[in-house]
């Protein structure tokens, strides 16, 4: 009788890999009219935003822009002063060939080197680079063998758990709101701002995204070296549409803002606020598949070609925060305070010492300060700190973790007293852990000659069987059926491992 071998697709894990590129940076800003001219500059930074990504075939393209932001203390007292200016990439990346059905980008990095002079008082000349880490998470349709029949075929079936992608989308969007100062700001140095959302509402194919933005404004007054905060909250809804999205998948959708405007009106008037937001949404949808995960006949000799089954899942969704806390010198004991900026390198998973062991997702987040010296000149100073998030979650051995995860900050504390420099971060981790672990199935099963028949006079053997021995490896080994073993042994039908040596009773056919 033929055998018969039925299958099923697996929305298996695709290929994961993480790319290293350099983004250049070249460029000379003009300092505007209503700007004061360059005194000395304090410190620029450098941030990507990616607006679009395109993945083919052994290519993933980005295209979006540097946000370039320079800092500088302006002439005849004007205090601390900002500019900025948006360069436009287009990064084409090469990628391993490789098949997928469904896949999802991570773009993070940090600066890798940047000068910055000043030409005249209205020029400034910026060279660097900023190095990107992408991180490219697939999956892939994977036809399993499911079940087998007829031929004698005995097969040991096992259920697989997962999650398959159901959607991936980010969207540019645009929130508008109103901020009032208690006076005229000479100058407004930071627009930031952190975004949650509060209630996400699934439909088949839309998703509406409720939340709230939290803007800050860090400004100073006429002839007042000292910051000062204003802040305001922005409510926004987004009704996105989402192939592939039904009610019953597992969602998160992470809102990063990626910037700011601000139209001051007249001095007895509100300000016209604008701020981009980059949402981030990401859906699963959990499957249980049966596969055979071994066979033999009773009748024919078999021969198996494994095949492995790498399946994801979702290990946790993530929304916590840590606080970390470092000190050290300042060159200037009577440095004074007078802002406080964060940015944070890529995330990764490790795992923790000590005891309970457990896994953390960890970045390494950058404060830097600026302080104005005895001598009225402002400079800025770098303390590095390591984040370290628990992930909340039993996660089996030999499981490999990949974190889809963006970090904000929740709050930041710097003082300069005394000569050194003290600085506390409370930092926000949003997205999900995932985790990759393989199995191993049948790729191919074919029967061969017919086994020689049992001697007929031998209707029992014995069998010194040992710990640990798979029930399923003792009836291969006999061309028995496991389902007569369990029987002839008067073992519980569920019974898969032999807790214990013993005499194994195995019956003839």
């Amino acid at each position: 009788m033929e055998l018969k071998i039925f299958r099923d697709a697996l929305p298996a894990a695709g290929t994961n890999c993480t790319l290293k590129a350099e983004l250049p940076l070249e460029t000379e800003i003009l300092i505007s009219d209503y700007l004061p001219p360059v005194f000395k500059l304090v410190k620029c930074f450098v941030r990507p935003v990616v607006l679009q990504k395109r993945l083919q075939p052994g290519k993933l393209q980005l295209e979006g822009y540097l946000r370039c932001v320079v800092y500088y203390q302006g002439e005849e007292g004007a205090g601390l002063c900002q500019t900025e200016q948006k360069l436009p990439f287009t990064k084409l990346l090469d990628l391993p060939e490789f098949v997928f059905t469904a896949w999802a980008v991570q773009v993070e990095g940090q600066t890798e080197y940047l000068n910055c002079r000043t030409v005249n008082p209205r020029r400034i000349e910026v060279r660097g680079a900023y190095g990107l880490v992408v991180s490219v998470h697939t999956q892939v349709k994977t036809d399993v063998i499911t079940a087998l029949s007829d031929g004698g075929v005995e097969q040991k079936l096992v259920t697989l758990s997962g999650v398959r992608r159901a959607a991936v989308l980010e969207k540019l969007v645009t929130v508008e709101g109103e901020i009032r100062f208690p006076t005229p700001p000479a100058a407004v140095l930071d627009l930031s701002g952190n975004a949650s959302v509060g209630d996400l509402k699934l439909l088949n194919g839309k998703a509406v995204a409720k939340g709230v933005l939290v803007v800050s404004c860090a400004w100073r007054a006429e002839g007042d070296p000292v910051l000062q905060s204003q802040s305001v909250n922005l409510n926004f809804n987004q009704v996105l549409d989402v192939d592939g999205l039904t009610e019953d998948c597992k969602c998160l959708c992470v809102v990063e803002p990626v910037g700011f405007s601000l139209t001051e009106g007249q001095p007895d008037a509100a300000g016209t606020l604008s701020a981009s937001l980059m949402l981030h949404l990401r859906a699963w949808r959990s499957y249980q598949l049966q596969y055979a995960a071994d066979a033999f006949s009773t009748r024919f000799e078999t021969e198996l070609v494994p095949q492995e089954l790498a399946a994801e899942e979702l290990v946790c969704l993530l929304n916590a925060t840590t606080t970390v806390s470092g000190s050290g010198p300042l060159p200037d004991a009577g440095a004074q305070l007078r802002a406080c900026f964060v940015s944070y390198g890529p995330v990764s998973i490790s795992q923790q010492s000590g005891q309970g062991g457990g896994w953390a997702l960890t970045a390494r987040a950058t404060a830097t300060a600026f302080a104005e010296n005895s001598l009225g000149e402002l400079d800025s100073y770098e303390k590095t700190l390591e984040l370290s998030v628990p992930i909340p979650a039993e996660v089996p051995a030999g499981m490999q973790l990949q974190p889809e995860c963006w970090l904000s900050t929740d709050s930041v504390q710097c003082t300069c007293t005394g000569g050194t420099l003290t600085v506390t971060i409370t930092a926000r981790a949003e997205g999900a852990i995932l985790g990759r672990s393989t199995r191993q199935g049948i790729g191919s099963i074919s029967l061969g000659e017919a086994l020689t028949p049992a001697d007929p006079e031998i209707t029992l053997r014995i069998y010194y069987a040992q710990e640990g021995e798979a029930l399923f490896d003792i009836a291969r080994r006999f061309h028995v059926p496991p389902a007569q073993m369990l029987a002839a042994n008067g073992l519980d039908p569920d019974t898969r491992v032999l807790t214990q040596a013993q005499h194994f009773l195995v019956p003839g056919l």
